[in-house]
């Protein structure tokens, strides 16, 4: 029987960006635009096609990204201690996806260069078509996995349960068997983009799609 999720996006944006010199999420999307559209901007936006809400974890930058969260009509909460490290913002941030009655979230970095509508649909679709048994979908290009991840209930469970010192890698190591891999025509999906030369690389990697 095809699954019904609830899904809400979750976007972790509590990071110091100190590689990239300046807030990642407030970067252009896409490089030279001149719309004001922003990294995070452009990724609420994105989850937005699939998720009837929206989820920004942040940190010390609450409050530089609160007139962004709030303009794109997202959802806003603090990761008190953002210097524990990325995995208790995801944690911060599935636990208020729980709270707000959501069972399935799409979850992303907001340094990574959104997904078009068209394959974040098909990614969602894949998973709601898929065995129960199916934690995870997760995007990969040329078999480099990329975001957002589909995490189901038991995934998020999974993640809610580990310590907070623990890593999402060692988590989704331990339950392999019930993740699944969607492969997306995008160089993009798998970028991680944490220094201004990742960024100035970026327009050249979008003329290749």
């Amino acid at each position: 029987m095809k699954r019904d999720p609830k899904y809400c996006g979750v976007i972790l944006a509590a990071g110091a960006s100190t590689r990239m010199g300046r807030n990642k999420a407030l970067l252009a999307w896409p490089p030279a635009n001149a719309s004001g559209s922003t990294f995070l901007s452009s990724a609420i936006s994105s989850l937005k096609a699939v998720a009837k809400i929206v989820v920004v974890v942040v940190g010390r930058n609450q409050s530089e990204l609160e007139p962004v969260v709030k303009s794109c009509g997202a959802h806003m909460v603090v990761n008190p201690q953002p210097e524990r490290g990325h995995f208790s913002s995801m944690q911060v941030g599935l636990s208020e996806a729980v709270a707000l009655g959501t069972d399935t979230a799409v979850l992303t970095p907001v340094d990574r260069p959104p997904l078009g509508t068209a394959h974040l649909q098909a990614l969602c679709c894949a998973y709601e078509q898929s065995a129960n048994e199916v934690w995870a979908m997760i995007p990969t290009h040329n078999g480099k996995h990329g975001h957002p991840l589909i995490a189901g209930p038991r995934l998020i469970d999974a993640f809610l349960r580990a310590p907070v010192e623990g890593n999402a890698h060692d988590v989704m190591s331990a339950y392999a068997d019930h993740l699944r891999y969607m492969e997306v025509d995008d160089p993009t999906v798998a970028l991680n983009v944490n220094t201004p030369e990742e960024y100035a690389q970026l327009p050249e990697l979008l003329n290749e799609k």
